[in-house]
């Protein structure tokens, strides 16, 4: 039987533990799990919660911090020096695993030893609200090369995973080494990228693979002047991982080239779109030329550009109102609705 690592760290998260641990330890039958949990020094009682339900179960270690450490030393400590099991996930204290999530991840794992480590579908919920129905029972699984999952990231400039889906080797989660304190904000898709720049990536096809909660202590942030830092932070991960990896990557220069070229773009989209809204009062439009700049000298040539140099000439009052003649503009809303409605057949 395969043996899973659990690290769940938890910040005054006390009250979500039980949950969190459940879905971790009960209901999981098919794998040997063992659960650390690391209380980074919460002001409130969520130690002593930990300290009760592991009274309870001798499955369940924890530790807390006297100091608050921050969560990427944190994750650290948990995955570099806790874990000993076969494979290894990291599963913050507000989210879920869904049932079976580690059995159908390891047996991936198992059959597939070129597979540094799987992930599958997240369900996302609201604070407060019930979870959504999970599917239990998968329909196979695939194995991504992993410098094919690469490029594609950086072909799209995003990553594709939110972080509790995904279950490491534990033995390639020590040769690619912890996350990156340097990215306090985009740690995590930097991480999936550094581990499939060493080996195969597994997705789990037809199940469900966690429950990800989503309520106002997220990092991830909705306001524009947080989806610029977002942007900024993607940039960092992509350079950070080209400056760490790039001796595996065939094709380093054109990665690059074409990952900046994706995040000009998603920035310059960002600006011209406040015309049509009528928010640039809102939107930082001139932090977003000044990053597009950043990512690629020559951004001025990309067609975004060009759409918001228009939308400049037409003005931010009169804008709004010109959309249904700006062709740019018409564009815009079908992809943002074609968007959307791929994230409601998503159930999200």
């Amino acid at each position: 039987m395969s043996s899973v690592s659990v690290v769940i760290p938890c910040y005054k998260y006390g009250h979500f533990l039980a949950d969190c641990l459940r879905s971790a330890l009960d209901e999981q039958d098919g794998v040997d799990v063992r659960v650390l949990v690391i209380d980074d020094a919460s002001p409130d009682d969520s130690a002593q919660v930990a300290r009760e339900l592991a009274a309870a179960d001798p499955r369940i270690e924890v530790r807390v911090h006297e100091t608050n450490k921050g969560h990427i030393a944190t994750y650290n400590e948990g995955l570099l020096e806790w874990a000993d099991g076969d494979y290894v996930a990291l599963l913050s204290a507000d989210d879920r695993l869904v049932p079976g999530a580690l059995v159908r991840a390891a047996a991936l794992l198992d059959a597939h030893p070129e597979a540094g480590f799987a992930y599958g579908r997240p369900l996302r919920f609201r604070h407060g609200g019930p979870l959504p129905r999970a599917r239990t029972r998968g329909t196979g699984s695939v194995v991504y090369p992993g410098q094919w999952w690469l490029e594609r990231r950086f072909r799209e400039g995003t990553g594709c995973i939110t972080s509790p889906e995904v279950v490491v080797r534990t033995g390639l989660q020590r040769t690619v080494g912890g996350y990156d304190p340097a990215l306090p904000h985009a740690g995590d898709i930097e991480m999936w990228m550094r581990l499939a720049a060493h080996a195969d990536v597994g997705h789990v096809r037809g199940a469900d693979q966690a429950f990800y909660r989503v309520h106002g202590d997220n990092m991830s942030t909705t306001d524009f002047g947080g989806q610029l830092d977002d942007l900024r932070q993607r940039l960092i991960a992509f350079d950070s991982v080209l400056a760490k990896c790039g001796d595996r990557l065939p094709d380093a220069d054109r990665l690059a080239d074409q990952v900046h070229t994706r995040l000009a773009r998603f920035a310059l989209r960002r600006a011209y779109r406040a015309y049509d809204r009528g928010r640039t009062g809102v939107v930082p439009v001139e932090e977003c030329v000044a990053f597009a700049e950043q990512c690629l000298p020559g951004y001025a040539a990309l067609p975004e550009y060009r759409a918001l140099r228009l939308r400049r000439r037409i003005g931010p009052k009169a804008m709004p109102y010109l959309q249904p003649l700006v062709w740019s503009a018409v564009a815009e809303r079908g992809r943002e609705w074609l968007w959307w409605e791929s994230w409601k057949r998503r159930g999200i």
